[in-house]
């Protein structure tokens, strides 16, 4: 069965963004692209909410044609073209868009069967509204969190009205020089 992991920058107080939406604190660097390009292509499923759909889709369908295009760039725009796209989205209705599920309702049935096909993980990136609606199901089955060394004091939080625990098991860290740690973290269902 197919595992979601959400995928995640975040401040060290557990913030995603900033109280408008602000990412500027985000550290990327070659180093952390390099890592997260190893594990991301072994996937074939991204799962966004609307808004992070439409800012991915603006940008990774064309980002490898542009002349100034980073070898990031360009090896994110071939995964993005090729991966499935799933959007949870109250708004959206499925114009025939190529490679794309949107998902209006009935979520929890339609990750379980989602989840049912393939074996590889289905990433979803960003997104608080999504991962917030899937938190409350109980529907994500890892974190992989990048914590950034920074202390932001209010914004967009990452954990949202959790109505029980979540027990998590250590699958592996690391430190990058920029200071951003790894954390990736599985749900653990003992």
């Amino acid at each position: 069965m197919r595992k979601i992991i959400s995928f995640t920058h975040i401040s060290l107080d557990g913030f995603l963004a900033g109280p408008n939406g602000e990412m500027n604190w985000i550290k990327i660097d070659d180093e952390i692209f390099a890592h997260v390009e190893k594990r991301i292509s072994q996937g074939d499923t991204a799962l966004y909410g609307r808004v992070t759909y439409d800012m991915m889709e603006s940008y990774w369908p064309t980002a490898a044609d542009k002349p100034n295009a980073t070898r990031h760039d360009i090896e994110h725009s071939k995964w993005y073209g090729k991966s499935h796209k799933i959007v949870l989205s109250k708004t959206m209705k499925d114009s025939n868009l190529a490679n794309t599920t949107i998902i209006s309702d009935n979520l929890a049935d339609s990750i379980h069967k989602i989840k049912q096909q393939g074996n590889n993980e289905i990433l979803l990136f960003g997104s608080p509204t999504a991962t917030h609606a899937l938190m409350q199901l109980n529907l994500i089955d890892g974190y992989w969190m990048f914590v950034n060394p920074i202390i932001l004091g209010k914004g967009i939080p990452l954990f949202k009205n959790i109505k029980d625990t979540i027990k998590l098991k250590l699958m592996t860290s690391r430190i990058f020089t920029s200071g951003v740690t790894e954390l990736s973290y599985i749900v653990d269902s003992q």
